[in-house]
């Protein structure tokens, strides 16, 4: 009886320190910048009564562009341009702040400690190698 109790103590313990090393592999980075960025149109329309009850197409509709944060992520290897995936209720995060990530799947996961410590999904618009890195391979070669 009590190896059994070990046994599933021994399963426990080793599903618990796995499940730790799933989120361990974080990258370290800075963010360096938030600009407001084009993302996309809204667009708000009415109809008008007399439209309604005519059956003709008389709408008038506003349009105007909404602007999107876009944060400068910069890696040891990589610059990333990301954007918040919630659009609705985005988190601002604080610049010149160090901060930790990891890519998953088409996602880059961040936290920021400064911050709240929660992870928040970003969208990556763009990743370009940094300068110095790309100079520092050169010169190996």
């Amino acid at each position: 009886m009590n190896t059994k109790w070990f046994a599933l103590a021994g399963c426990l313990l080793l599903a618990g320190i796995c499940a730790a090393k799933e989120h361990d592999d974080y990258q370290k980075g800075t963010l360096l910048r938030m600009e407001s960025a084009p993302c996309g149109m809204q667009e708000k329309g009415g109809k008008s009564m007399a439209g309604e009850i005519l059956g003709t197409d008389s709408q008038s509709k506003k349009t105007k562009e909404v602007l999107c944060q876009e944060y400068v992520l910069e890696a040891e290897k990589v610059i990333y341009r990301i954007r918040p995936n919630d659009d609705k209720h985005p988190v601002l995060l604080p610049i010149g702040e160090t901060a930790q990530f990891r890519l998953h799947k088409d996602k880059l996961i961040l936290r920021v400690a400064e911050g709240d410590g929660k992870e928040h999904e970003y969208i990556v618009v763009s990743m370009n190698p940094r300068e110095d890195h790309r100079e520092a391979v050169a010169s190996k070669n």
